[in-house]
């Protein structure tokens, strides 16, 4: 299966989304509360479109912010394959065309229409663009949900695009949280040990498919440029940076350019989270100082907000996670895979299902095991739920029928403790959270036919494949 990507930046995805018709254009919503809402609204609606705010009050015309850019046809056609219509067909072709993408650098280029619009010393304003308040309860307005932060590791020089909430202080400073383990954590652990401000830049509005690259496990040392690029099929445009010389996206939107000094705390927080929830609380984190700031003509911000899933943001990680997860596990050697699915409802984190046709005594908890501790499964996971082949995993009704049905609370479920997890679970109590100790555990819960009597277990009475498919042929018209 061939890819085709239709755009090269937000303004081409953009006129592609608008050929789908699906894309919505607003005026006047004010960023203090009009924006959140109806971006929360259009989260929980799929199928709905993306909406493009313009004429925010307070605001010059033409600086914009576009909300709820994955879903509906849209989805398929960020990912390159407009032509496929199931999930985990679109999340397996996607991994297919990533597995077998070899990473081709990125290129410096002159110049781009980022350079539009440069501000540096006192001209420096991050409030000059419309961040919206994206919840009620928020501490600040976030300019930084549907962006990706570029860092570079100060031993062994590779750069890193990583996805991080970023709260507006002021004109000249902004904050952001980054959970332990993570890419551009390690890098900024590396600089606080050596005493050095990390050199950073923030992108707001960046290439949809770039930031979705930016979302995901991709492997340590590996830069996420070279990785679209790759996926394209030739090298990503980059502009040095004129303080940090860090790359930044010829063609992006918005981008912020400065330094997190390693003493220099501020409060961060509360934010909605992707849990559904105001987990983390308000806490002091390292402050970025915006140095410089670049964007186009008529900029957009790109907003990704988290609302309670599932939303926007679980639908991308879940097809880009769920495909990831499914090539892990055969890295691992284990055979018999049929489907994997990385569930909307817990933000594609915390319910993994797995479906398999079993092949020897203990492969199905072989699997749940593998999939709760490999890179891509191992971050915050609550639940794998591992299934036989019959099972449409991607349907959360199908998936719990079979848990109830083929397995047994007291011999089915294996118990994994202190793994992986992060601030934003709100099951960690806040005693724990003080400490640092950022762990839970996970369930495994193996709900296929006991592989000692399978053939033995009760027949289903759905209709065979032949008998499904006279049905709809016979009385489809019903359902019109």
């Amino acid at each position: 299966m061939e890819p085709r990507f239709l755009f090269d930046d937000l303004r081409g995805w953009l006129t592609a989304a608008r050929e789908l018709g699906e894309v919505r254009d607003v005026e006047g919503a004010t960023w203090q509360e009009d924006i959140g809402m109806a971006t929360e609204l259009l989260h929980h609606s799929d199928p709905a479109p993306a909406a493009l705010f313009d004429k925010i009050p307070g605001y010059p015309e033409g600086f914009r912010v576009l909300t709820n850019f994955f879903g509906g046809k849209r989805m398929n056609m960020t990912l390159g394959f407009p032509e496929v219509d199931n999930k985990v067909e679109l999340a397996d072709a996607f991994t297919a065309l990533y597995r077998d993408a070899d990473p081709i650098p990125h290129e410096v280029v002159d110049n781009g229409p980022i350079m539009e619009n440069v501000q540096t010393g006192a001209q420096v304003n991050v409030l000059s663009f419309p961040t919206p308040l994206w919840h009620e309860r928020d501490g600040g307005r976030y300019i930084g949900t549907g962006s990706f932060n570029v860092t570079r590791d100060p031993d062994e020089d590779w750069v890193n695009l990583g996805t991080y909430r970023v709260m507006v202080h002021d004109e000249k400073s902004v904050g952001f949280y980054i959970s332990p383990g993570k890419h551009g954590r390690i890098h900024r652990d590396k600089y606080m040990a050596l005493g050095e401000p990390m050199p950073a830049v923030i992108v707001v509005g960046g290439d949809p498919l770039l930031f979705l690259m930016a979302c995901n496990e991709v492997p340590y040392g590996v830069c996420e440029y070279d990785l679209a690029g790759a996926l394209r099929g030739k090298p990503y445009p980059v502009i040095k940076g004129r303080i940090t010389g860090l790359p930044i996206p010829a063609h992006a939107e918005i981008a912020l350019e400065g330094f997190v000094h390693p003493t220099k705390l501020r409060k961060e927080g509360p934010f909605g989270e992707w849990t559904g929830y105001y987990a983390s609380g308000s806490r002091e984190e390292p402050v970025f100082d915006v140095k410089a700031v670049y964007h186009r003509n008529d900029p957009i911000l790109l907003g990704c907000p988290p609302n309670r899933p599932p939303d926007e943001l679980a639908r991308y990680r879940a097809v880009i996670r769920s495909g990831l997860l499914r090539e892990q596990l055969a890295k691992s050697g284990l055979s018999g895979i049929k489907a994997v699915w990385a569930h909307e409802v817990g933000s594609s984190r915390m319910l993994l299902a797995i479906a398999i046709e079993q092949r020897y005594p203990g492969h199905s908890i072989q699997v749940g095991h593998v999939a709760s501790q490999c890179h891509v499964g191992a971050y915050a996971g609550k639940y794998v739920i591992v299934v036989d082949d019959d099972i449409d995993i991607t349907q959360l009704d199908e998936l719990v029928w079979a848990m109830l049905t083929r397995s047994d609370p007291a011999t089915s479920i294996d118990i994994i403790h202190n793994a992986w997890s992060t601030h934003l679970d709100p099951r960690i109590s806040p005693e724990h959270k003080k400490k640092g100790q950022l762990t839970n555990s996970r369930a495994i819960i193996d709900a296929t036919r006991p592989f000692a009597w399978k053939d033995q277990f009760p027949v289903v009475n759905v209709p065979s494949a032949e008998v499904a498919r006279k049905t709809r042929e016979k009385f489809a018209y019903l359902l019109d």
